[in-house]
């Protein structure tokens, strides 16, 4: 299989409220007799989009799929406050009790795989099994590697680094990075703040395909989605995700009899394929899939091959165990 399966609507869609301000945007597609499959997306503040439904055969899959706090159609949208990974887990658990599932698949990319191994240590009891693409553990060499000079994509894009800091080239030395892009997104200065987030958005999109296109002002032409990506990123690294460091690794013993499938880009330029090889290592019921010619995205033909193909291998595992 080589291709998405085919493009289907959703046979549901709602607005679920929370205790604490924010209400999700949730939808669901494919066979709610299926196997249940929560999709988990990237960023933070990426949104759902449409695509996503398309990894996953929709006789076989029950697909769930929400926008999570501050971005897509959840709001309050860009909203800061009571945005975290622990609140994050719980709406994540909301969802599931008020689906009324027992049991599901956690399906996630990027920060999307994060987002997932937290809730599958929170909560392991409630999960059939992870498919997880693009690995990020959220530890300090993560940010490093990501948006620091002496990082390995500074180092593997050095003249579009200089693009990506050009809105902070003033900031004082004792400032980060991410404390100087901070202080914009946050500011009253709209002018300055939106070609930060232009800035933000285009250096993930340059370096996240191995094969990027040509026309640069088709990857970031969703504003709308560009500002909740930009703000929400630079709002969880700053905070480094609301977790310990190297908390996944830290607690991959709650997980260990869970089945999952890593799969991880060889090029992978934004999230550095040394997290997948170490998750793998330390997670004997894992295999990991490095997928050759491939970056970060999942849309790459390959890496959308791979997804694809991991989605319909768990569900025969799970029909056999029936």
């Amino acid at each position: 299989m080589t291709q998405f399966f085919p493009s289907i609507q959703p046979f549901s869609s709602e607005m679920l409220g929370t205790s604490n301000g924010h209400s999700l945007y949730l939808e669901q597609t494919g066979n709610p007799k299926g196997i249940p499959v929560l999709y988990i997306h990237g960023g933070p503040g990426a949104g759902i989009g449409e695509d996503y439904r398309r990894f996953f055969d929709p006789d076989k899959y029950w697909i769930i799929g929400f926008d999570q706090r501050g971005c897509g159609k959840s709001t309050p949208f860009g909203e800061l406050e009571n945005n975290n990974s622990h609140a994050l887990v719980d709406d994540v658990l909301l969802i599931q009790q008020h689906l009324g599932i027992n049991k599901w698949v956690l399906f996630g990319g990027s920060w999307g795989s994060t987002l997932a191994l937290l809730v599958a240590i929170r909560q392991p009891e409630s999960v059939i099994g992870l498919i997880l693409r693009g690995i990020f553990l959220a530890r300090e060499q993560d940010y490093t590697w990501y948006l620091e000079a002496s990082g390995g994509a500074a180092q593997l894009f050095p003249e579009y680094y200089q693009d990506f800091i050009a809105p902070i080239k003033n900031k004082p030395k004792n400032v980060s990075i991410v404390d100087a892009y901070y202080q914009i997104f946050t500011s009253n200065n709209e002018v300055q703040k939106m070609a930060a987030i232009k800035a933000w958005c285009l250096w993930e999109a340059r370096i996240s395909r191995l094969h990027c296109q040509l026309d640069e002002e088709l990857l970031v032409a969703d504003v709308h989605r560009a500002i909740s990506l930009a703000l929400l990123e630079c709002h969880y690294i700053k905070h480094a995700c609301f977790i310990p460091e190297n908390h996944i690794l830290n607690n991959i013993g709650k997980i260990q009899h869970l089945p999952a499938t890593l799969i991880h880009g060889r090029y992978d330029s934004v999230c550095k394929i040394e997290a997948a090889y170490s998750l793998s290592r330390q997670w004997q019921n894992s295999r990991l899939n490095i997928v050759p010619e491939s970056g970060h995205s999942a849309v790459e033909k390959m890496i959308t091959q791979a997804l694809c193909a991991a989605s319909q291998s768990m569900a025969n595992f799970w029909l056999g165990q029936q």
